[in-house]
Protein backbone atom coordinates (compact mmCIF):
# COMPACT_ATOMS: atom_id res chain seq x y z
CA UNK A 1 0.00 0.00 0.00
CA UNK A 2 2.77 2.25 1.07
CA UNK A 3 4.39 1.50 -2.74
CA UNK A 4 0.94 2.51 -4.25
CA UNK A 5 0.46 5.57 -2.40
CA UNK A 6 4.02 6.64 -3.63
CA UNK A 7 3.58 5.77 -7.32
CA UNK A 8 0.00 7.91 -7.04
CA UNK A 9 2.14 10.71 -5.34
CA UNK A 10 4.57 11.00 -8.05
CA UNK A 11 2.24 10.73 -10.82
CA UNK A 12 0.51 13.47 -9.59
CA UNK A 13 3.43 15.56 -9.66
CA UNK A 14 4.60 14.16 -12.34
CA UNK A 15 0.86 15.61 -14.34
CA UNK A 16 1.33 18.90 -12.01
CA UNK A 17 5.03 19.31 -13.99
CA UNK A 18 3.74 18.51 -17.18
CA UNK A 19 0.56 20.39 -16.78
CA UNK A 20 3.03 23.58 -16.09
CA UNK A 21 4.85 23.08 -18.98
CA UNK A 22 2.19 22.43 -21.53
CA UNK A 23 0.78 26.24 -19.89
CA UNK A 24 4.33 27.75 -19.88
CA UNK A 25 4.72 26.47 -23.45
CA UNK A 26 1.26 27.49 -24.93
CA UNK A 27 1.57 31.00 -23.83
CA UNK A 28 5.30 31.47 -25.34
CA UNK A 29 3.34 30.00 -28.59
CA UNK A 30 0.81 32.48 -28.24
CA UNK A 31 3.14 34.92 -28.11
CA UNK A 32 5.18 34.56 -30.96
CA UNK A 33 1.89 33.65 -33.71
CA UNK A 34 0.59 36.64 -32.46
CA UNK A 35 4.61 38.52 -33.41
CA UNK A 36 4.15 36.82 -36.66
CA UNK A 37 0.60 37.70 -37.42
CA UNK A 38 1.43 41.17 -36.94
CA UNK A 39 4.22 41.10 -38.95
CA UNK A 40 2.39 39.64 -41.95
CA UNK A 41 -0.50 41.34 -42.04
CA UNK A 42 1.17 44.79 -40.81
CA UNK A 43 -1.03 45.52 -37.79
CA UNK A 44 -0.56 48.64 -35.52
CA UNK A 45 -1.05 46.82 -32.76
CA UNK A 46 -0.27 42.82 -31.06
CA UNK A 47 -3.40 40.67 -32.30
CA UNK A 48 -4.73 38.52 -29.45
CA UNK A 49 -4.55 35.09 -29.93
CA UNK A 50 -5.59 32.06 -27.81
CA UNK A 51 -4.97 28.56 -28.18
CA UNK A 52 -7.63 26.42 -27.29
CA UNK A 53 -6.97 22.21 -26.53
CA UNK A 54 -5.35 20.12 -23.89
CA UNK A 55 -2.69 19.12 -23.62
CA UNK A 56 -1.03 21.74 -26.52
CA UNK A 57 2.25 19.93 -26.88
CA UNK A 58 1.12 16.65 -27.70
CA UNK A 59 -0.52 19.22 -30.86
CA UNK A 60 2.84 20.47 -31.63
CA UNK A 61 4.10 17.08 -32.02
CA UNK A 62 1.66 16.60 -34.81
CA UNK A 63 2.08 19.60 -36.10
CA UNK A 64 -1.78 20.78 -36.04
CA UNK A 65 -3.77 23.02 -33.51
CA UNK A 66 -7.28 21.85 -33.04
CA UNK A 67 -8.48 25.77 -32.57
CA UNK A 68 -6.78 29.13 -32.73
CA UNK A 69 -8.85 32.01 -31.65
CA UNK A 70 -7.62 35.35 -32.61
CA UNK A 71 -9.01 39.09 -31.80
CA UNK A 72 -7.89 42.37 -33.93
CA UNK A 73 -9.15 45.39 -32.63
CA UNK A 74 -8.57 47.56 -35.66
CA UNK A 75 -7.86 46.41 -39.38
CA UNK A 76 -7.30 48.64 -42.46
CA UNK A 77 -9.00 46.95 -44.97
CA UNK A 78 -8.61 48.17 -48.39
CA UNK A 79 -11.61 50.25 -50.09
CA UNK A 80 -11.42 49.86 -53.95
CA UNK A 81 -8.80 50.54 -56.31
CA UNK A 82 -7.48 53.90 -55.31
CA UNK A 83 -5.63 53.39 -52.19
CA UNK A 84 -8.54 53.75 -49.78
CA UNK A 85 -8.98 51.55 -46.98
CA UNK A 86 -11.77 51.16 -44.16
CA UNK A 87 -11.38 50.52 -40.68
CA UNK A 88 -12.88 47.47 -39.78
CA UNK A 89 -13.53 46.99 -35.37
CA UNK A 90 -13.40 44.38 -33.24
CA UNK A 91 -12.59 41.35 -35.81
CA UNK A 92 -12.92 38.13 -34.00
CA UNK A 93 -11.72 34.25 -36.33
CA UNK A 94 -12.55 31.39 -34.93
CA UNK A 95 -9.67 28.89 -36.85
CA UNK A 96 -10.16 24.93 -37.00
CA UNK A 97 -7.29 22.84 -37.74
CA UNK A 98 -4.48 25.27 -38.07
CA UNK A 99 -1.25 23.35 -39.85
CA UNK A 100 1.95 25.06 -38.83
CA UNK A 101 5.43 25.03 -39.00
CA UNK A 102 8.03 24.96 -36.04
CA UNK A 103 8.82 28.60 -35.66
CA UNK A 104 5.27 29.65 -36.49
CA UNK A 105 6.83 31.15 -39.82
CA UNK A 106 4.26 29.71 -41.51
CA UNK A 107 0.25 28.84 -40.52
CA UNK A 108 -2.72 27.80 -42.69
CA UNK A 109 -6.07 27.04 -40.96
CA UNK A 110 -8.47 24.40 -42.78
CA UNK A 111 -11.65 26.65 -42.35
CA UNK A 112 -12.69 30.13 -40.02
CA UNK A 113 -15.19 31.86 -38.81
CA UNK A 114 -15.70 35.09 -37.44
CA UNK A 115 -17.59 38.63 -37.04
CA UNK A 116 -16.28 42.06 -36.68
CA UNK A 117 -17.94 45.43 -36.66
CA UNK A 118 -18.23 47.81 -39.62
CA UNK A 119 -19.17 51.71 -37.73
CA UNK A 120 -21.46 53.86 -39.68
CA UNK A 121 -19.44 56.69 -39.60
CA UNK A 122 -16.77 54.66 -41.80
CA UNK A 123 -20.02 53.35 -44.30
CA UNK A 124 -21.23 57.13 -44.41
CA UNK A 125 -17.32 57.88 -46.10
CA UNK A 126 -18.90 55.53 -49.52
CA UNK A 127 -22.37 57.66 -49.41
CA UNK A 128 -23.12 60.73 -51.37
CA UNK A 129 -22.47 63.10 -48.56
CA UNK A 130 -22.45 66.36 -50.69
CA UNK A 131 -25.91 68.08 -52.45
CA UNK A 132 -26.60 66.36 -55.23
CA UNK A 133 -29.50 67.56 -57.82
CA UNK A 134 -32.14 65.36 -57.95
CA UNK A 135 -35.04 67.38 -59.84
CA UNK A 136 -35.48 70.77 -60.42
CA UNK A 137 -34.62 73.22 -57.35
CA UNK A 138 -34.40 70.38 -55.21
CA UNK A 139 -31.00 68.56 -53.69
CA UNK A 140 -30.79 65.80 -51.60
CA UNK A 141 -27.47 64.08 -49.77
CA UNK A 142 -26.89 61.73 -46.68
CA UNK A 143 -26.28 63.05 -43.77
CA UNK A 144 -26.15 59.91 -41.14
CA UNK A 145 -27.00 56.20 -41.02
CA UNK A 146 -28.12 54.52 -38.00
CA UNK A 147 -29.71 51.35 -36.46
CA UNK A 148 -33.42 51.40 -38.43
CA UNK A 149 -34.24 48.05 -36.63
CA UNK A 150 -35.03 44.12 -37.88
CA UNK A 151 -31.25 44.31 -39.08
CA UNK A 152 -31.97 47.35 -41.19
CA UNK A 153 -29.87 51.11 -41.79
CA UNK A 154 -31.69 54.13 -41.35
CA UNK A 155 -29.96 56.58 -44.46
CA UNK A 156 -30.75 59.81 -43.02
CA UNK A 157 -31.44 62.59 -46.12
CA UNK A 158 -30.86 66.02 -45.88
CA UNK A 159 -33.02 67.59 -48.30
CA UNK A 160 -33.05 71.70 -49.60
CA UNK A 161 -36.00 72.63 -51.68
CA UNK A 162 -35.74 76.14 -53.65
CA UNK A 163 -32.79 77.22 -51.15
CA UNK A 164 -34.80 76.30 -47.78
CA UNK A 165 -33.16 73.30 -45.77
CA UNK A 166 -36.60 70.91 -44.98
CA UNK A 167 -36.16 71.37 -41.14
CA UNK A 168 -35.79 67.73 -40.27
CA UNK A 169 -33.55 64.85 -42.55
CA UNK A 170 -36.02 62.76 -44.26
CA UNK A 171 -35.38 59.20 -43.05
CA UNK A 172 -35.02 55.84 -45.24
CA UNK A 173 -35.37 52.52 -44.51
CA UNK A 174 -32.59 50.15 -46.21
CA UNK A 175 -31.52 46.96 -46.60
CA UNK A 176 -27.92 45.67 -46.27
CA UNK A 177 -26.44 43.11 -48.15
CA UNK A 178 -23.19 41.19 -48.77
CA UNK A 179 -22.44 40.82 -53.02
CA UNK A 180 -19.55 38.87 -54.23
CA UNK A 181 -17.90 38.18 -51.17
CA UNK A 182 -16.14 41.70 -50.48
CA UNK A 183 -18.94 44.47 -50.99
CA UNK A 184 -21.25 46.17 -48.54
CA UNK A 185 -24.36 47.20 -50.42
CA UNK A 186 -27.04 49.41 -48.87
CA UNK A 187 -30.47 49.40 -50.44
CA UNK A 188 -33.56 51.27 -50.05
CA UNK A 189 -36.10 49.48 -49.59
CA UNK A 190 -38.92 52.19 -50.91
CA UNK A 191 -38.33 55.54 -52.14
CA UNK A 192 -38.81 58.51 -50.27
CA UNK A 193 -41.19 61.94 -50.83
CA UNK A 194 -38.69 64.68 -51.37
CA UNK A 195 -40.34 67.89 -51.01
CA UNK A 196 -43.67 66.59 -51.90
CA UNK A 197 -42.75 66.21 -55.21
CA UNK A 198 -42.44 62.83 -57.13
CA UNK A 199 -38.74 62.01 -58.42
CA UNK A 200 -37.62 59.68 -60.79
CA UNK A 201 -36.51 55.98 -59.15
CA UNK A 202 -32.89 56.21 -60.52
CA UNK A 203 -32.49 59.71 -59.71
CA UNK A 204 -33.44 59.33 -56.11
CA UNK A 205 -31.36 55.80 -56.09
CA UNK A 206 -27.87 58.13 -57.20
CA UNK A 207 -28.23 59.20 -53.33
CA UNK A 208 -29.84 56.57 -51.08
CA UNK A 209 -27.87 53.36 -52.50
CA UNK A 210 -24.45 52.60 -52.50
CA UNK A 211 -21.94 50.04 -52.41
CA UNK A 212 -18.52 49.83 -50.06
CA UNK A 213 -16.14 47.43 -51.42
CA UNK A 214 -13.86 45.50 -48.55
CA UNK A 215 -10.83 43.91 -49.79
CA UNK A 216 -8.04 42.42 -47.93
CA UNK A 217 -9.27 41.06 -45.05
CA UNK A 218 -6.69 38.60 -42.96
CA UNK A 219 -5.46 35.64 -44.29
CA UNK A 220 -7.73 36.28 -47.11
CA UNK A 221 -11.26 35.84 -45.39
CA UNK A 222 -14.50 37.15 -47.02
CA UNK A 223 -17.77 38.63 -45.99
CA UNK A 224 -20.47 36.14 -45.91
CA UNK A 225 -23.85 38.29 -43.89
CA UNK A 226 -24.35 41.86 -42.45
CA UNK A 227 -26.63 43.04 -40.25
CA UNK A 228 -27.41 46.62 -38.73
CA UNK A 229 -26.78 47.33 -34.98
CA UNK A 230 -26.91 49.72 -32.66
CA UNK A 231 -23.30 50.31 -33.15
CA UNK A 232 -22.36 49.92 -37.03
CA UNK A 233 -23.04 46.71 -39.37
CA UNK A 234 -22.54 43.41 -38.02
CA UNK A 235 -20.55 41.41 -40.61
CA UNK A 236 -20.28 37.91 -40.57
CA UNK A 237 -16.61 36.57 -41.95
CA UNK A 238 -15.71 32.96 -43.12
CA UNK A 239 -12.61 31.44 -45.60
CA UNK A 240 -11.01 28.12 -46.08
CA UNK A 241 -7.51 27.47 -46.41
CA UNK A 242 -6.78 30.98 -44.36
CA UNK A 243 -3.16 32.10 -43.87
CA UNK A 244 -2.17 33.33 -40.28
CA UNK A 245 1.85 33.67 -41.37
CA UNK A 246 4.31 33.08 -43.89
Amino acid sequence: MRALRILLIIAVILGALFTAVDRVAVHLAEGEAADRLRASEGLASTPDVDINGFPFLTQVLGGSLDEVQVGISDYEAGAGEDGRTIRIADLRADLKGVEFSGDFGSAVADSATGTATLSYDELLRTAKAEPTQVAPGITAEVVALSDGGNGKIKVALETTVLGTKLPEPVPVLSSVTVVDGNTVRVRADALPVLGGVEIAESKVRQITDFEQRIDGLPGGISLEKVQAAGDGVEVTVTGKGVRLAG
